[in-house]
């Protein structure tokens, strides 16, 4: 590309009413992350100039969610083309390119828009570049004419197209490339003399063709172009998008033992040689180093996970928590805002929220550290090389000091010295022949009752 500026406006005011939701539609997620988040991230790949988000009335979630780029309010909604109107003063000035890209299309990707700006900037000069598709069932999608030099004359509305022109395989998907410096005078040019009473973008085409401007289009993926209007389309192209991660993350080196069962967040980061086992989901803010087993079932949210540690299956490992280097994580193990420790192993049937564990330690079956008082979180703090008894219960706040031990069943209400031995239970007492005299007693009450 040239070092010809650009900008980008994103249109997602739309209410969204057939996702019958009180969230806004381009805020409903997709990997984790807001679909109007991910067309912001295409956009920001391609280091525009400026990025103006096109919101409708009272729509401040909306934009929380992009800044900190700019939002305009469409206020009547009155059509795309209206919608670019509104977003026209934060452009005052601008003469450089604009594309014009849809918050809820979430699938385009940097290289598809890449190749619109191209376009834009090459041969012909044209004043708009329309990205087209083929859809294996091209429907009611309007249809893009293209004349004998392969420029675009028109786009034609399916309703209006004649039977020739239904037969267009070439479909309008909506993304359009401006230049920038025409750009005002073809919006102005776009009327409403339609049954909807509404302003369409894509007229900018033949206003620009009335003007003797060349129009042009780019053929993209389908993926790319595709829409959300309902659930059911989120949900489909949820399934788009995980088989797109999956695919990369298997590119970059990592092991999927089976990708149709594997969920990642937008963010997900996976190293080297990284073995991920069946039915592993990854929510949002996950990094995992080189080397990392994660065995079937697990789930994994704001993590950090350090070289060539085991994990799962069935852990649950929750935001906040930084497992260290070789350390072994095993089933049915809840770790949340805790830093466990290079080597330190708690292999089953444990609960450690707001802890630090030190480097080599192993935390016993059953071990539960009491963080919540019913107001306020406390943290635990364990050694390194420290044994913790099965069944123990540390009630924080609380320390163990290196090389310390719990015996099983221990409750750790004070600070436990290095290399101590921390043991609190009750004395065991044994009573002989109790067992045979207890069985007899309830045997004779169960015959004088009549039970069987």
């Amino acid at each position: 590309m040239t070092d010809r500026p650009l900008a980008c406006i994103i249109l997602a005011a739309g209410k969204g009413t057939r996702m019958k939701s009180s969230l806004p539609k381009v805020l409903h997620p997709l990997g984790g992350l807001p679909m109007v988040k991910h067309v912001v991230m295409a956009a920001e790949s391609l280091s525009p100039q400026r990025i103006v988000v096109v919101v409708g009335p009272g729509m401040d979630n909306v934009a929380a969610a992009v800044a900190p780029h700019v939002t305009v309010v469409q206020e009547r909604q009155q059509g795309t083309g209206d919608a670019v109107k509104s977003a026209m003063g934060e452009l005052s000035g601008f003469t450089g390119d604009v594309l014009v890209l849809y918050g809820d299309s979430p699938l385009i990707t940097p290289a598809t828009l890449a190749a619109m700006v191209v376009a834009r900037r090459g041969a012909g000069d044209p004043a708009v570049v329309v990205l087209g598709m083929r859809p294996a069932d091209p429907g009611a999608y309007g249809r893009l004419v293209l004349g004998a030099d392969g420029s675009l004359e028109k786009i034609v509305e399916y309703l209006d197209a004649t039977p020739e022109e239904r037969a267009i395989t070439l479909c309008n998907a909506g993304f359009m490339a401006f230049d920038g410096a025409r750009m005002g005078d073809l919006l102005a040019g776009i009327g409403n003399d339609n049954a909807k009473g509404e302003y369409y973008l894509t007229d900018a085409v033949s206003v620009a063709r009335a003007r003797g401007f060349t129009c042009a289009v780019v053929e993209g993926p389908n993926d790319d172009t595709a829409g959300v209007n309902s659930r059911v389309e989120l949900a489909w192209i949820e399934k788009i998008f995980q088989d797109r991660l999956r695919h990369a993350a298997m590119i970059n080196g990592a092991t999927l033992l089976d990708p149709r069962t594997v969920y990642f967040a937008a963010d997900t980061k996976l190293g080297r040689d990284v073995t991920v086992g069946q039915n592993v989901v990854f929510g949002p803010g996950v990094t995992v180093e080189d080397g990392v087993e994660i065995k079937p079932f697990s789930h994994l949210e704001g993590v950090v996970v350090r070289k060539n540690a085991i994990i799962g299956p069935y852990a649950r490992l929750r935001p906040g928590t930084d497992v260290g280097e070789g350390a072994h994580i095993g089933n049915f193990v809840e770790l949340k805002n805790t830093h466990f420790g290079a080597g330190a192993k708690a292999n089953h049937l444990t609960y450690l929220g707001d802890a630090d564990v030190g480097g080599g330690s192993n935390i016993g079956a059953g071990t539960i550290t009491c963080n919540y008082d019913g107001v306020l979180k406390h943290r635990t703090r364990i050694g390194e090389k420290v044994f913790i008894g099965t069944h123990s219960t540390l009630v924080a706040p609380v320390a163990v000091g290196d090389g310390a031990y719990t015996a099983a069943g221990t409750v750790v209400t004070r600070d436990v010295g290095a290399d101590a031995l921390a043991i609190s239970r009750a004395p065991q007492e044994e009573k002989p022949g109790w067992a045979s005299r207890y069985r007899a007693a309830k045997l004779a009450l169960k015959a004088k009752l009549g039970k069987k």
